[in-house]
């Protein structure tokens, strides 16, 4: 890894304490801004998107000319078409929709001194975003930081420079017809990778830091923060087939969670299937997924019913391929299949497919990971699909939030304490 000198750190470094500035400064009043005015800006924003939809399909694509040795799942993710303009814009009107998450009183009781004690959600500050080539990311975090009350600081990656931009001008339309102050969103005023230390570096400036991208970009965040940080690192999700399966409805699920969009975090990496049932439909899987255009990484089981399986190694099992690229390993019930995930997983997504209710029970209680499912495709990890409108990421450690992160797991709280004259003896 690369330490940058101190002097090549100041430059970012004012421009990033600037941004900070600005931010918290915004943040302050987003935190007592009314509902209505959060919402406006929303909704504004996402009716520039649909009017500058040429303007922004216009800058992806020159993002998309300049990045040519991209793979076909890192393009997909940076390529943007009317419809997920779309989507964006639908996003944005769907978190203004849901309920204010500011100021929801989360608990209160009453001591026996008289004492009524709230816990009262409120919003983190100033949120720092460190995203790749997926330009959708602005807009959600936005739209979310916005409705949670925090400024945020986008910084995303080089490859998506000039979609991010024309996505930002959208979200700065929508904070002046609001009245709100336009630092609330910020993009990075530099691509120097300098920033982004100076953005680890910024205890005091920043609140938290949301990586969202590959795994070296949140290995470096997690090493090099000195700022709270809300991440997980793989999307190492399974999808067990149980041999209690329905096998029209396995096909039908694997099909989409392996290959609707292979380069997300929630498609699936590694197919588990029990051995009672693998030798009638390992062939009937192996032959919808090659349809699609997946190969394949097989333990020596699973190569005993389809010999022509390229052989699997303990580091495939390992792999987030973020491709179209399935392992596939052939278990002896649940808790086989429990015992590869904990070894192998990332505890982000998993699912099991199974008309057992007994069986989903069992492997759903088993599980450390963030998303379990039952009879689903493991892509439904996702904050829209969750109904949050959007999501700033998915987060799989054990404190504060796991899963799709929408706006409750944005907001922090503090404790409001209402007396009558007590003091304490």
């Amino acid at each position: 890894m690369t330490v940058i000198a101190a002097a090549d750190q100041a430059p970012a470094t004012r421009l990033l304490r600037e941004a900070a500035g600005a931010a918290r400064a915004a943040a302050a009043v987003l935190a007592r801004a009314p509902r209505a005015a959060k919402d406006h800006a929303l909704t504004a924003a996402a009716a520039a998107l649909r009017a500058r939809t040429p303007e922004i399909l216009a800058a992806n694509a020159a993002d998309l000319a300049a990045a040519d040795s991209l793979t076909p799942a890192f393009r997909d993710r940076l390529t943007l078409t009317p419809a997920r303009v779309e989507a964006m814009a639908r996003g944005l009107e769907e978190v203004a929709a849901l309920p204010d998450p500011v100021g929801r009183v989360l608990a209160e009781w009453t001591r026996p001194n008289g004492l009524l004690i709230r816990r009262v959600a409120q919003p983190i500050g100033v949120i720092g975003m460190i995203y790749e080539s997926r330009p959708n990311v602005t807009a959600d975090a936005a739209a979310l930081c916005l409705k949670a009350g925090s400024a945020v600081i986008l910084r995303g990656g080089s490859e998506s420079t000039r979609s991010a931009g024309a996505i930002h001008a959208c979200l700065l339309e929508g904070l002046r017809a609001a009245g709100l102050p336009e630092a609330a969103v910020q993009v990075a005023p530099t691509a120097d990778r300098a920033f982004v230390g100076a953005m680890l570096a910024a205890a005091g400036l920043i609140d938290l830091i949301v990586p969202r991208g590959g795994k070296g970009l949140v290995t470096r965040v997690m090493q090099e923060a000195r700022v709270p940080v809300l991440a997980h690192a793989e999307g190492l999700c399974h999808t067990y087939v149980h041999a209690a399966a329905d096998h029209d409805m396995a096909r039908r699920i694997l099909a989409n969670a392996k290959m609707r969009r292979p380069g997300i975090c929630g498609a699936t990496e590694t197919l588990l299937i029990d051995a009672a049932i693998a030798p009638a439909l390992l062939p009937l899987l192996i032959a919808d997924l090659r349809a699609l255009g997946c190969d394949f990484r097989a333990c020596p089981r699973a190569r005993a019913i389809v010999p022509d399986l390229k052989p699997a190694t303990e580091q495939d099992f390992a792999t987030e391929w973020l491709d179209a690229v399935l392992s596939v390993k052939v278990v002896d019930g649940v808790a086989d299949a429990l015992a590869h995930i904990r070894r192998f997983g990332s505890e982000h997504t998993d699912a099991i497919v199974t008309g057992d209710a007994a069986a989903a029970r069992e492997f759903l209680d088993g599980l450390d990971s963030a998303v379990g499912m039952w009879n689903a495709s493991t892509q439904f990890c996702d904050g829209g699909e969750f109904g949050f409108g959007a999501e700033i990421g998915i987060a799989t450690g054990r404190l504060h939030a796991r899963g799709p992160v929408g706006l409750e797991q944005l907001c922090t709280y503090r404790y409001h304490v209402l007396g009558s004259g007590q003091v304490r003896p």
